[in-house]
C-alpha cells in the first residue's frame, strides 16, 4: 500500500513538462524539427495535408469553418491511424475569379486565389514531406470546388522521376464521406434533400456544429427564408451536434480505411 501511495504522489508531481513530452501531438507544427525527425524514423511514414478553403457559410457559420473542421477530422485520423502526422492547414484555395466575382466571391470575406497557385502550393509542400523522410502524403479536401485540383497535384507527383519510395495520394474518401455519404446518412433518418442541402444547410451546420461549434451562430440557424441570396443551400434549423457527430465518424472511419489500404504493402 505504501509503494502504491509514493507512486500517486509522485505521477500528481510530475511536471508539465515531463506530462507533455508523453504525449506528444500529432500535428506537424507542434513538434521540433528533431522530434519530427525522430518520428519520421520510428516509422510515422504517412503525411496528411488537410485542406480547407476561407469562404461565406451564410449568416450563421464562419468563414473559416472549412479550416477548422479539417484540422480537427485529420488529426483524429492520424490518431487512428498511429503511424500518421498533419500538416498545417492550406487556408487559401481557389473560390472562383475575382475580376468578376460569382459564386462565394460574392460574399465578403471569401478569399480566392488562381489554380496554379494552389497547385503549386500542394506541390511543394509535397517535396518537401518527401524530402524529409515520409512516404506517402494524402491531400484532405474539405471543400467540393478543388477535387480535381487534387487529383492533378497527386498524378503529376506520382510521375516524378526517383520518386519510388513516395506516393501522393488524393484522398476522395475522405470527401466522399463528408458529402454524399453524410448526406444519405441523414436521409435514412427521414430529412429531406432541400434541407439537407448541399452549402450551409442542415448537414454542413451539424458537422459545423459537431466539431467547431463555436462556429455557428445558433441564434441564426433558424432565421426563416434563408435562401441562395443568403449563401445558403438547404435549411440549417434542425441541425444537431449529434447528427453532425454521426458524419464526423463516417468521415474517420472510410478515410482510415482507404488510407490503410492505399499504403498496406509498403
Amino acid at each position: 500500500m505504501r509503494m502504491l501511495a509514493i507512486a500517486a504522489i509522485a505521477l500528481l508531481l510530475a511536471t508539465p513538462a515531463a506530462r507533455a513530452q508523453s504525449a506528444r501531438s500529432v500535428f506537424l507544427e507542434d513538434l521540433t524539427w528533431t522530434e519530427v525527425r525522430a518520428e519520421a524514423k520510428a516509422g510515422k511514414s504517412i503525411i496528411l495535408v488537410p485542406i480547407g478553403g476561407t469562404e461565406q457559410s451564410g449568416p450563421h457559420m464562419a468563414l473559416g469553418k472549412h479550416n477548422a473542421r479539417v484540422r480537427v477530422l485529420a488529426g483524429r485520423i492520424a490518431e487512428a491511424l498511429g503511424n500518421a502526422l498533419v500538416a498545417p492547414v492550406v487556408a487559401y484555395v481557389p473560390e472562383g475569379s475575382t475580376e468578376a466575382p460569382a459564386g462565394h466571391m460574392r460574399f465578403p470575406g471569401t478569399i480566392s486565389i488562381p489554380d496554379d497557385a494552389f497547385e503549386k502550393t500542394l506541390e511543394s509542400a509535397a517535396r518537401s514531406f518527401r524530402l524529409h523522410g515520409f512516404h506517402d502524403v494524402f491531400f484532405l479536401g474539405d471543400h467540393g470546388g478543388y477535387q480535381k485540383s487534387l487529383e492533378r497535384v497527386a498524378g503529376r507527383l506520382n510521375q516524378e522521376k526517383g520518386n519510388h519510395r513516395f506516393r501522393a495520394h488524393a484522398l476522395g474518401a475522405y470527401y466522399e464521406a463528408s458529402s454524399r455519404g453524410f448526406d444519405q446518412l441523414l436521409a435514412s433518418r427521414g430529412f429531406a434533400e432541400d434541407e439537407i442541402g448541399v452549402h450551409a444547410g442542415l448537414a454542413d451546420t451539424a458537422l459545423t456544429l459537431a466539431l467547431v461549434p463555436d462556429m455557428v451562430r445558433t441564434d441564426r440557424i433558424g432565421a426563416p427564408n434563408m435562401g441562395p441570396a443568403d449563401g445558403v443551400q438547404g435549411k440549417p434549423a434542425r441541425a444537431t451536434a449529434e447528427l453532425g457527430r454521426l458524419g464526423a465518424e463516417l468521415i474517420v472511419q472510410r478515410s482510415v480505411k482507404a488510407i490503410r489500404e492505399a499504403t498496406t504493402g509498403r
